[in-house]
This record gives structure tokens, sequence and C-alpha cells, in this order.
């Protein structure tokens, strides 16, 4: 069975440019378009092994979802991988802080998303 990666994006194109790249790498997707979406769907598929996330997205942010999955008894807590055009080294801290376990910068290249999520699922 394939690993199961969550997807946190508001951007409809990004989205499915990640779903693409991480199908072709033998992933099953789940898409979710903000941080509220993101742990309903988590809550729904605890199996899920990586989230990736934007940071900037309504209803509630990447930082923010971060921190509710980690600091939650109730939520599986897979290794979290952000993917943003943001790049200022205090967002990537305070992403740390919260507990993101790796940061990618869009756009991104296909293989380094797939190499970066491979290392993650172990």
């Amino acid at each position: 069975m394939a690993n199961k990666i969550l997807i946190v994006d508001d951007a409809k194109t990004i989205r499915q440019q990640v779903n693409f790249t991480l199908t072709k790498g033998g992933f099953e997707v789940i898409e979710a378009e903000d941080g509220v979406d993101g742990i309903e769907k988590l809550k729904a598929n605890k199996d899920v092994k990586v989230i990736i996330s934007d940071i900037n997205m309504p209803n509630m942010g990447g930082i923010e979802m971060v921190t509710a999955i980690n600091t939650s008894n109730d939520l599986p807590h897979p290794p979290i991988l952000m993917l943003t055009t943001e790049g200022a080294a205090e967002i990537v801290a305070e992403a740390k802080k919260a507990g993101a376990s790796g940061w990618i910068t869009k756009p991104f290249k296909p293989e380094v998303l797939i190499e970066a999520v491979k290392r993650l699922v172990g």
C-alpha cells in the first residue's frame, strides 16, 4: 500500500502540482485547502505519513496548523514539510519551533520534493 501524504495549500494549482509529482513518485495523496481542513483530513486519515503545508492560508495558516497538530493528544504527529514562498529566517525559525520537520521553497523541483518526502517517510 502506498504511503499517504497530506497536502495543505490554499492554491489549487500548487495542490495539483504536488499531487501529480507525489502520485508519480508512488505516493497516495490527500488534499486540504487550509489548516482547518488539514486537521480534519488528518483526523479522518490517521495513517498519513507526511504532511506538506503552505504557510500563508486563510482560516488557519501552516504554522498555526503545525502547532495545533503537535500539541494535540488526539492527532498523529507525522513529520511536516513546509512548502512555501516564504524564505525569511525568522519565519523558518518560527515553523521549526512549532515542530516543522523541513522546508522547501516554491517553485519546487519535483525530484527535490520526492526525495524530501522519501526521507521523512523513512
